[in-house]
């Protein structure tokens, strides 16, 4: 075959498409598409006429409904939160063991009076406090038993109009001692009032006691206040209930513990009712709150449902106190007298603390703030004054609570990690730890274990913080059954690569990571599905891609070689560590821009031969071919001349190996398509791969050409041929003075042999061989099914002398026209490619040293079908 002479350049600037200016206004293709629909409205009313009108779908969208979807964030954590919202059934006979065993507390429940003594001793302060002390007043003597109804409100209403109203003596300037003393006096005036029949003044002292726990100016002494006005509250309580119960007793004996409502006077009844309307009629939220807490068993005289029914309107109530600290406290008392007199309603118990989380937020709101601001309190201390009243309401809860731990844990997990720091989710995953670990419990509790897992990775997206926590992995240790233990790690995997937006070199991410991606890959076995396999090499690819050491090249290659070592299973990650490594490779050529270093030079060797090692171990025939493509030229790239010959020369012993069908995505097909791409990109490579001076011209060529001689094809099929076309591209380019392309610092044949005369003949004796192989093949499709096979391969093999031969050779020529003539012999060809083909070459006819082209498109005849 004579090449024809190219000038790449100037083809380049005749054959290049025209640049057309495009205006495109507002239109961009990176912006959203914006459907408009246009609707048209018929109106019923005579003479009206139809409207179109049109809206864009995008623009109606609301915003903040966008984000919260439609749904009260509030709502939502509460809907999580309450397990009597979340749990739609429970076990009936868990239900009544419950309810049994919660009667009533008994000695294993701390009291309340062991707690006292702590809490005034801790709670101290030096400020002076002030307090509000009650004068009597004669106004609340008791009415007479004979009075009418009428009167008997009359002298309700002044009564109660008096219990805010009456005189009242401001003590200022009292040390805590002096302060603890007055409130003493306040509560043995109360039993002085309550024994003298001055039921009115003992409830003035306690309703004036109680407004003391709506005062914070000294807040530090909050919780000893707190203890010092619920014991006068105890005991007027105590007062009330004893004193309904006497009137109980006629001349009966006593009533039992248990007694019914049935079983009371109506006189009894009469005053307990006018006990709760004197309360009702209190104005101060408060006082009226603290006050009806403390007479809660009274209920009792009433109704059955009572107390039932009463708790959770009292803890509703409890939400109108906007002081976080004094409503907390406030919420510790109910929970006291709900324990003494209903310890079975845990409902209320919990929905107080439930309470209590949502509102949380306000000791960040100004109010509070500026309160801490003006006495000189920094949040921490302030916070560890809400610790006896959480220790109480936590107590009330856990007592006899049923043995869901690992229930309640899952939604505290969640609460930690929205609102606190490490620290306290370390010490949420420890006491999981501490009780799941006897016994093994953590077998019966996967699910929920593997939720506080998933909760953890939702909200804690700083993975270096993250494994920093302590109990973190020891926590996944608890993960015993490898096929949950390897769902968990693919949770955290698929966390890590949507969260990381960044690589890492962290050695605290790195290694435990490692650890995870290890317990994925050690999962894989003869059984596991192949489906399960690549979702794991996803998530351990993802994760190598995420790390980088950035210009430490060195300690990048020993990350790769160890995890080419942990991860030898999976096939994929293999060849995932194989293009990382040349990509490392390449990064070194750039940043010393192709002039390598002794010690760089070394270096790229090392990452060459983590290939050529790597390679070998690969199942799939095509991923080792392409790599040793791929690998040679990032070889050749780097100057390693010797290492990509190597790459190349193991490329072309492999071809023999590929088998007639290969397994694609479940499905066998022929490998005769995916071995022609192969080939065409390894010829494109082999232009510019100079010949070794040991192994004579053009060695690589000739051994690629032997394995396709030898190698078995099917009988239908002509991608041989095809294949020995694009040979032809391949050596009509090999003998152009000048090559179309180079790798910079790298001498290619064009450069070595200059044009040599001995080379050149070299090429054309591979190419008479070639182009004997295609007429052999052509001769071969004579045969009546095989014509229209023989059609397009003779103008497919026309098209390549026209672009590669020089034509004015004549033995050539009379080749083209030959198989021109045969394209059209038997009536297979396409009419207009022909014609099209026949225009082509009278163009090019009227260029520049392309005259011969005259002559050879007047030997060319176009033959009809017919």
């Amino acid at each position: 075959m004579h090449a024809r002479s190219r000038n790449y350049v100037s083809e380049s600037e005749v054959y290049k498409l025209e640049s057309v200016p495009l205006d495109f206004g507002d239109y961009h293709p990176l912006k959203p598409i914006t459907v408009t629909e246009s609707k048209t409205k018929k109106m019923s009313r005579k003479g009206s006429t139809s409207s179109t009108s049109s809206s864009s779908s995008s623009s109606m969208m609301d915003p903040l409904s966008s984000v919260l979807d439609g749904t009260d964030p509030l709502s939502l954590f509460a809907a999580a939160a309450d397990p009597v919202t979340t749990t739609s059934t429970m076990d009936s006979t868990r239900k009544k063991r419950d309810k049994d065993d919660s009667s009533a507390v008994g000695s294993d429940f701390e009291p309340w009076s062991s707690k006292r003594s702590e809490i005034l001793a801790r709670y101290t302060t030096t400020e002076k406090l002030s307090i509000n002390l009650y004068m009597g007043s004669e106004k609340g003597k008791a009415a007479t038993p004979g009075s009418a109804v009428s009167e008997k409100v009359r002298t309700r209403l002044e009564e109660l109009d008096d219990l805010e109203e009456g005189s009242q003596k401001e003590l200022l300037n009292l040390t805590q001692q002096d302060y603890m003393n007055r409130i003493e006096e306040l509560n043995q005036s109360l039993k002085d009032a309550w024994s003298s029949d001055q039921k009115v003044k003992a409830l003035k002292i306690v309703i004036q006691c109680s407004k003391l726990l709506s005062d914070t100016t000294v807040i530090q002494f909050y919780p000893s206040k707190f203890v010092l006005i619920t014991d006068i509250l105890d005991t007027f309580g105590k007062l009330v209930y004893e004193r309904i119960l006497s009137m109980c007793m006629d001349n009966r004996a006593s009533l039992p513990d248990n007694f019914s409502p049935e079983s009371v006077n109506d006189t009894a009844k009469e005053t307990c009712l006018n006990w709760f309307f004197k309360i009702a009629s209190i104005r101060e939220l408060i006082p009226r709150l603290y006050v009806e807490a403390a007479i809660l068993k009274c209920n009792k005289f009433l109704s059955k449902m009572g107390i039932s029914e009463c708790l959770p309107r009292l803890t509703s109530m409890i939400r109108g106190i906007g002081d976080p600290l004094v409503a907390v406290y406030a919420r510790a008392y109910l929970c006291r007298v709900g324990m003494e007199v209903a310890p079975q309603l845990k409902e209320s118990l919990n929905k107080n603390f439930f309470d209590f989380l949502l509102t949380f937020k306000q000791i960040h709101g100004d109010t509070v703030q500026n309160q801490l601001v003006a006495q000189c309190v920094e949040i921490p201390l302030y916070l560890t004054l809400y610790s006896p009243a959480i220790d109480w309401i936590l107590q009330c809860i856990a007592y006899r609570a049923p043995e869901d731990y690992i229930n309640c844990a899952e939604v505290w997990v969640e609460y930690t990690c929205r609102h606190f720091t490490k620290r306290e989710v370390n010490t949420v995953l420890a006491d999981v730890i501490k009780h799941m670990t006897p016994d093994r419990a953590f077998e019966d509790a996967y699910p929920q274990l593997q939720s506080i897992i998933q909760k953890v990775i939702t909200y804690i997206h700083d993975f270096s913080l993250l494994f920093s926590v302590e109990k973190f992995l020891p926590f996944l240790d608890m993960f015993q059954k490898e096929c949950v233990r390897v769902e968990v790690c693919k949770c955290i995997m698929e966390a890590f690569i949507k969260h990381q937006q960044e690589s890492t070199k962290d050695p605290v991410i790195l290694n435990a990571l490692l650890h995870i991606c290890k317990t994925m890959h050690d999962s894989v076995n003869a059984l596991t599905l192949e489906d399960e396999k690549r979702m794991l090499a996803a998530l351990i690819n993802g994760f190598i891609k995420m790390v980088s050491f950035g210009r430490d090249f060195e300690q990048q290659l020993s990350f790769y070689v160890e995890a080419r070592s942990m991860f030898c299973n999976l096939e994929p990650v293999l060849v995932q560590l194989i293009h990382s490594v040349n990509q490392l490779a390449m990064e070194t050529r750039k940043v010393m821009k192709g002039n390598h270093s002794r010690k760089t030079a070394a270096f790229v060797r090392a990452c060459v031969a983590f290939c050529f090692i790597t390679i070998p171990s690969l199942s799939s025939i095509f991923a080792r071919l392409n790599l040793y493509l791929h690998s040679g030229q990032v070889a050749l790239a780097n100057q390693c001349l010797s290492q990509a010959d190597a790459f190349f020369k193991a490329a072309v012993s492999l071809v023999p190996e590929v088998p007639k069908m290969i397994n694609i995505d479940g499905k066998m097909r022929p490998s005769d398509s995916f071995l022609l791409e192969f080939l065409c990109n390894f010829f494109s490579t082999l232009l510019v791969v100079p010949d070794h001076p040991e192994q004579g011209v053009l060695f690589l060529v000739r051994g690629l050409l032997n394995v396709i001689q030898d190698y078995t094809w099917e009988d239908n099929s002509d991608d041989k041929i095809r294949i020995y076309t694009n040979v032809l591209h391949l050596l009509s380019a090999m003998t152009q003075e000048t090559y179309i392309y180079h790798v910079d610092k790298v001498d290619s044949n064009d450069t070595l042999y200059g044009g040599d005369s001995k080379f050149l003949a070299e090429i054309n004796k591979l190419c008479e061989t070639v182009i004997a192989q295609i007429l052999d093949h052509l001769k071969t499709l004579g045969k009546e099914e095989t014509l229209k096979r023989q059609s397009q391969l003779a103008l497919y093999f026309f098209n390549t002398i026209l672009a590669h031969g020089d034509l004015r050779n004549n033995k050539l020529n009379q080749l083209s026209v030959n198989l021109w003539n045969l394209a059209q012999k038997h009536g297979f060809a396409d009419t207009k490619t022909m014609v099209k083909t026949l225009e082509y070459i009278k163009r090019r006819s009227k260029q520049p040293e392309m005259s011969h082209f005259t002559d050879l498109a007047l030997r060319l005849p176009l033959q009809s079908r017919t």
